[in-house]
């Protein structure tokens, strides 16, 4: 329903009805629509935590660290899209300061912010990214750039930019600032 309707016009008795149940027996289970909402919501960030996956033990040196970055793309893109109607509520509730919503947004992008902040350190102790770079602000940045750039994708094409545009060259910055590099392809 969310994908179809601005959340603040979904009822429980639209619910209730698409669900082929009363509304009644969704009030034994939620307070409110704003109540499963939060609900789907966690179950979502529970799956997007597993987006570490995308970069535990991955290698960021020469062809590897390009897939790396391109495979890292791919699944936060994809999970973005899988999953736009609920990250699309969940960003309203954070923006407007909901506390509940904000944690769920940082628990999805805390998995891959954790994880590139981890990547980064790892390459500076062998001395293959700058000293002076800030692992935590790169990969908070890196982070913050592919939320904004998942939750736009549509919008790109109104600016003439193919879905097999955006990716490669999405996946090139991801590569310039975990590395530092122009990648190996």
């Amino acid at each position: 329903m969310l994908s179809s309707s601005p959340y603040r016009d979904v009822k429980v008795i639209d619910v209730a009805r698409k669900a082929g149940t009363s509304p009644a027996t969704f009030y034994q289970y939620f307070p409110d629509v704003e109540g499963a909402v939060l609900e789907i919501a966690e179950q979502m960030a529970a799956e997007g935590a597993q987006l570490t996956h995308l970069l535990e033990g991955r290698s960021w040196v020469g062809k590897a660290g390009w897939q790396t970055s391109q495979d890292l793309v791919d699944g936060f893109l994809d999970f973005w899209r899988k999953n736009d109607a609920i990250l699309r509520v969940v960003d309203l509730g954070a923006a407007e300061g909901d506390k509940r919503f904000y944690k769920i947004r940082m628990k999805i992008l805390n998995s891959v912010n954790n994880s590139l902040t981890d990547t980064v350190k790892e390459l500076q102790s062998k001395g293959k990214v700058d000293k002076d770079v800030s692992p935590a602000a790169m990969a908070g940045s890196l982070v913050a750039m592919l939320a904004a750039v998942a939750s736009h994708q549509r919008g790109f094409q109104t600016w003439g930019v193919k879905q097999a545009e955006l990716k490669p060259n999405l996946a090139l910055l991801v590569h310039l600032g975990v590395t530092g590099k122009k990648p190996t392809k």
